[in-house]
């Protein structure tokens, strides 16, 4: 012996326990572990959940009763909410301690379907990160196929860098306008949230239209700041504001210089025309209801 005890990860002996339970379950047909628990770049840190995927012939019960996660530990708060791929819903559970356990409840007839038929591409994304299989019961889940390729992105047609840079300065105006009407709480919604959705849109395309289309930028902004540009990473300092009318003023100012910035770069990269033109009617206007732009 080293004199070393091993301590096992809260979260792991956790998933073993479900794992050992959802095989004493008829309608629990497979268990997937995915996420940062099943990768291994990044691997999962002290701050990683738990993401389990459970395939069963009653998706209703585990996502509607509450009665059945409370035996693997003390639960202090629990909802239910569409998962942020694949369409389905999940149940998310905090226990105390602060173990975060996500159980995607998924309809086996659906999984068994899309096996045959083909994963949407964010699904197979997750897969290709990586999974183990703890409950296999049918022996479907070895039929998942092996994802571990890089996903290639589509560079955006002329016609979608268009449409998606009217709807970011269609907004840009309408927030300011909202701002200048007194409606702090929707212009600043508008500013950092939708338009920041926007925003990252525009960050990815940048991202994939300087390094290949093959390059991997995650979903939803996850690990940004690993692998989008630096200097669009430090663009972003003054992008966000506080619930202040002259922060949102000037967080929208630059929300709309480091999409310039980055549409710029992206549509030169793919040998478009440049969009400077509907910038500089975009800042015009918002300017003309700000102080901002007066001076």
């Amino acid at each position: 012996m080293n004199g070393f005890i091993h301590v096992k990860d809260p979260l792991d002996e956790l998933a073993e326990r479900f794992a050992g339970w959802a095989a004493d379950q008829a309608n629990i047909k497979g268990v997937l572990l995915v996420g940062s628990r099943a990768r291994k770049e990044p691997p999962a840190d002290s701050m990683s959940d738990l993401d389990l995927l459970i395939l069963t012939t009653n998706a209703e019960y585990y996502l509607r009763e509450t009665d059945w996660f409370g035996r693997f530990g003390d639960v202090l708060f629990t909802f239910v909410e569409g998962t942020a791929i694949g369409g389905q819903f999940e149940r998310r559970v905090l226990y105390k301690g602060g173990l975060d356990v996500d159980f995607n409840v998924v309809p086996n007839d659906l999984f068994t379907q899309l096996l045959e038929v083909g994963f949407p591409a964010e699904v197979q994304d997750v897969f290709r990160r990586g999974f183990r299989i703890l409950v296999d019961k049918d022996a479907v889940l070895g039929r998942i196929s092996d994802f571990s390729e890089t996903m290639t992105t589509t560079p955006p047609s002329l016609e979608q860098l268009d449409q998606h840079t009217d709807d970011f300065l269609y907004h840009a105006v309408w927030a300011e306008k909202k701002l200048h009407r007194g409606e702090l709480w929707t212009a600043k919604w508008c500013c950092d949230v939708y338009m920041k959705k926007l925003l990252l849109r525009m960050v990815e395309w940048h991202a994939r239209a300087t390094r290949g289309w093959d390059y991997d930028t995650w979903y939803e902004g996850r690990f940004l700041e690993r692998w989008a540009d630096p200097k669009v990473v430090a663009e972003l300092t003054n992008t966000f504001a506080r619930y202040d009318a002259e922060e949102v003023a000037y967080a929208l100012l630059y929300t709309i210089e480091a999409h310039k910035l980055l549409s710029a770069e992206t549509a030169s990269k793919l040998g478009y025309l440049n969009l400077e033109g509907k910038y500089t009617e975009a800042l015009r206007l918002v300017k003309k209801y700000t102080s901002l732009g007066q001076g």
